[in-house]
């Protein structure tokens, strides 16, 4: 009986752990949205925090030349370790929130339990083996023992639930109508990439031969010959779809994971907070070369960003590629961290029930 009563503690554990991708407390969410309103205001006004402007000087690597020069592997932030029982460092608000409740919250209560239960055991193993007790007690009940071991795994399980709850719902919050859309299919076996928002120009990106990837400095198996270029401190509308089975874009320092379905458009929102190059996999068993599909995302200031765009032939903010100038930078409401615009509002009109009749296309 005694042992059918510790296993529940075990089992709050477990549960404890299950509960790891969670979220962290209703305080942080109101700290944060308080710091992105100023962080807004300051933009719009072209006065950008002295953190952000020193974050975006990292990014500017190499000449202008006209054309873009893509970072080099001094930039890389984001990529697996051989080291740690924690996640990859995070670099993303949502990232940040659960990174806490693991290290913080969830690895110290799991620690707390496994003990406890640990001890529990040796204690019943050394009080009541036929040496030390010849006579087995024949109690069969403890009313406040059973009272206790069902009300606290419940109460802990409700106290994790809170911040869990606050890291979903931040996770899946829709993105703002000035987000920039980025459309990534997954293939077998690579991924392309398309921005509907500006020309609608597509890039296909594979893995880079090992060889060549390492001679250049970059993680073999992890780099690309054409990584996906994103803004910092912007909205991205990032949706994933497949052309042929089931793929998972999925980026752990940016605390990103979205399957890719073929036949649907998922969506999620993704706000990059530090310039640099990020590695992920797809994360879907998709075949025979599932694991020679690598994920390269380099995140860059908006002016760069734009330069990006033009050099690919797309276009910015309705204006065409053959513009000498570039569109003027705007400040909308969904800017974070110093970022001085996410461009201009959308053109397309699309009704979200078309997703599924573009993929069709």
């Amino acid at each position: 009986m005694i042992l059918r009563h510790l296993s529940r503690f075990v089992l709050a554990g477990a549960a404890a752990a299950s509960l790891a991708l969670g979220g962290t407390a209703a305080a942080q969410d109101a700290a944060t949205e308080t710091e992105q309103a100023a962080n807004v205001e300051q933009a719009a006004q072209g006065d950008v925090p002295p953190s952000a402007t020193d974050a975006l000087a990292d990014a500017e690597v190499g000449e202008d030349t006209g054309g873009y020069e893509y970072m080099g592997p001094e930039m890389i932030k984001g990529q697996p370790e051989n080291w740690g029982w924690t996640f990859q460092p995070q670099y993303t608000d949502d990232g940040e929130r659960a990174l806490f409740l693991h290290n913080a919250i969830l690895m110290p209560v799991i620690v707390i339990i496994s003990l406890l239960v640990l001890f529990l055991l040796l204690w019943v193993i050394a009080k009541y083996r036929r040496g030390a007790n010849p006579v087995p007690s024949k109690t069969s009940h403890n009313i406040k023992l059973e009272v206790f071991w069902t009300l606290a795994p419940a109460v802990i399980l409700l106290l994790i639930a809170i911040p869990s709850i606050n890291l979903l719902r931040a996770q899946f919050k829709p993105a703002p109508a000035d987000a920039i859309t980025v459309k990534a299919t997954g293939w077998q076996w690579y991924w392309t990439y398309s921005f509907p928002d500006h020309g609608d120009f597509e890039i296909t990106s594979n893995m880079m031969e090992a060889a060549e990837a390492k001679e250049k400095g970059f993680p073999g198996q992890l780099e690309v010959d054409n990584r996906l270029v994103l803004p910092v401190g912007v909205p991205i509308r990032l949706q994933t779809t497949a052309a042929d089975v089931i793929h998972s874009f999925a980026v752990p320092s940016l605390w990103f994971k979205l399957d890719a379905v073929p036949g649907r458009i998922n969506e999620k929102v993704l706000t990059i907070n530090e310039p640099g190059i990020y590695y992920g996999q797809c994360s879907e068993l998709c075949g025979a070369r599932h694991g020679y599909m690598p994920i390269a995302v380099e995140a860059v200031p908006l002016a760069r960003w734009q330069q990006w765009v033009t050099s690919q032939g797309g276009t910015l903010g309705g204006n065409t590629a053959d513009d000498d100038e570039a569109a003027p930078l705007a400040a909308p409401a969904s800017s974070t961290r110093g970022a001085a615009a996410a461009g201009d509002p959308p053109t397309d009109t699309t009704a979200p029930g078309d997703a599924d009749a573009e993929v069709a296309n």
